[in-house]
């Protein structure tokens, strides 16, 4: 039952999406292809109830080529579903059963509340949610879906007639967009979601999205920031950057928005809208974090279709973020106990440094997953495997850990030997300055901690370090001699020293009671 694939397509009212995974007997999966046309199937389907001609046509070509994808990958079964537009439109049945003997397979018609079922699964095995409050939407192009939850237990799903290109239609028809009619749009979102929330209140200080908008929201705020981070998935967007990105667009023409990085040219007229209704969620929800699901409804269909065909249990969700780094670690056939060690030391140091340097919880996380993976370089060479070793973290799916972190523990592993980080290196003055403090800093603990296990046989069981002044005091404790120990750690100590503007200064537990007291 291994190495099966599935494709499971949307057929969504601004976009026909398909995406092509092979599945393990585990029932996890790896995307082998994931392919998007727009189609614009919703398109004045608000004045006249029926999906145009030329949407049809649009349609009907895309499925050609998508199935012929499908059908040259060897997929074993296609699950297709159809929303808003096809369910809103007088001639959707019809289209259903003509689009269907295209694909050679029968395409169901989802309601609102099954769109949302489709997004929770997705956002749930993607985020850590345990003991969160939090919200999950999905824009699309004809329906807004929204989830609340807590923790991993979904408690309600709404589904709204608030799509981007619908609304667009609706509100938006003079260009550049006039202030009146933004007023008069987010007006409607705010009636329209109190009245089906029947005038709750909900506090949603974190929302995760799903949806053409939302990734395209996710893009843009990484070309602001200047982001090395290649995807925008799993990014958290602030609530401010969402304004500042509103902003920046009503100020321009469909041509100027059709310029803007990160957003695609063909979502330039219906993009307002989209961040529009973003804003507006986010302010009636008080919610101030955005986290971007790049996956969505597509990967909630697999997650079905894997159970439902009984190809392998429905697929794992990581536990936690450090399961999921020990998860691509194995995978790079990594040294577990030297990994694990090294961290050991990494967050003994860290713990005893945090206060007097300030040093934050996430850069915790950050420095134990730069630990644990500092040398899946190995997996492709032993030559430069730092490098290497920032090249796979950076292009790493971790559970639990934005695309920022995940690149600043690329960072600190690359600096785990060899050369300390220098103007010319191109990765690290991506950074701003206060990142290449703590980058620096980080690295400077994992590079002391990798040299303290130069035998890679955990001979150090305790460590401790006082600062005295401008003095680090690192005793060693173990059960046989650490003379190798000491050697490694002295030969690492450079970037600690460095970063912190500290000395080392490294002595056994054994050295100290030896020393005679004055």
């Amino acid at each position: 039952m291994s190495r099966e694939r599935l494709a499971a397509i949307d057929i969504g009212t601004n976009s026909i999406r398909c995406i092509v995974v092979e599945c393990r007997e585990d029932g996890s999966f790896t995307t082998l292809d994931d392919e998007k046309e727009t189609v614009r199937l919703g398109e004045g389907i608000a004045e006249t109830g029926q999906i145009s001609t030329a949407a049809i046509i649009r349609a009907e070509t895309a499925l050609v080529r998508m199935r012929k994808l499908a059908e040259g990958l060897k997929v074993k079964a296609i699950d297709a579903v159809a929303t808003s537009a096809v369910r809103k439109a007088e001639n959707g049945p019809l289209l259903v059963k003509r689009l269907s003997d295209i694909l050679g397979t029968q395409i169901r018609v989802i309601s609102g509340e099954e769109e949302a079922a489709l997004a929770a699964k997705s956002a749930l095995r993607n985020f850590d949610t345990s003991g969160k409050r939090f919200g999950i939407i999905d824009v699309g192009g004809g329906s807004v879906e929204l989830i609340t939850a807590q923790g991993n237990h979904v408690e309600e799903c709404y589904s709204f007639e608030l799509g981007a290109v619908v609304m667009t239609e609706q509100f938006f028809n003079v260009d550049p967009v006039r202030t009146t009619d933004l007023r008069r749009f987010a007006k409607h979102v705010r009636e329209t979601i109190k009245k089906q929330l029947d005038g709750d209140k909900l506090f949603l200080p974190t929302l995760i999205g799903s949806g053409g908008t939302i990734n395209a929201i996710g893009q843009m705020a990484l070309q602001l920031r200047h982001n090395p981070v290649e995807g925008a998935h799993g990014l958290e967007v602030l609530r401010s950057e969402v304004v500042h990105l509103l902003a920046m667009l009503l100020r321009r023409d469909l041509k100027g928005r059709r310029e803007v990085p990160g957003l695609s040219p063909d979502r330039a007229d219906i993009i307002v809208a989209g961040v529009v209704l973003v804003d507006t969620l986010m302010e009636l929800f008080d919610a101030n974090t955005l986290l971007v699901n790049a996956h969505g409804i597509r990967e909630g269909m697999i997650l079905e279709a894997i159970k439902r065909r009984g190809m392998g249990p429905e697929a794992p969700a990581p536990s936690s973020w450090r399961e999921s780094v020990l998860a691509f670690g194995r995978s790079c056939q990594t040294d577990e106990i030297h990994s694990a060690q090294v961290a050991t030391l990494c967050l003994t140091l860290f713990d005893q440094l945090a206060a007097p340097f300030s040093l934050k919880k996430r850069d915790r996380v950050v420095l134990e997953a730069a630990a644990l993976l500092h040398d899946v370089g190995y997996y492709i060479s032993y030559h430069s495997h730092h490098k290497h070793s920032c090249h796979l973290i950076r292009h790493a799916d971790l559970y639990g850990i934005t695309p920022r972190e995940r690149e600043l523990a690329a960072v600190v592993a690359r600096y785990h030997r060899k050369s300390l980080p220098k103007r010319k290196h191109d990765e690290f003055q991506r950074l701003t300055a206060k990142e290449q403090l703590t980058v620096a800093r980080l690295a400077g603990i994992l590079r002391l901690a990798d040299g303290l296990d130069r035998r890679r046989c955990s001979a150090i069981t305790s460590l401790t370090c006082t600062v005295d002044g401008n003095l680090a005091n690192l005793t060693l404790a173990g059960t046989e001699d650490l003379a190798v120990e000491l050697f490694g750690g002295s030969a690492k100590k450079d970037l600690f020293e460095k970063a912190f503007n500290l000395q080392v200064v490294l002595a056994t537990a054994a050295q100290q009671e030896a020393t005679p007291k004055e």
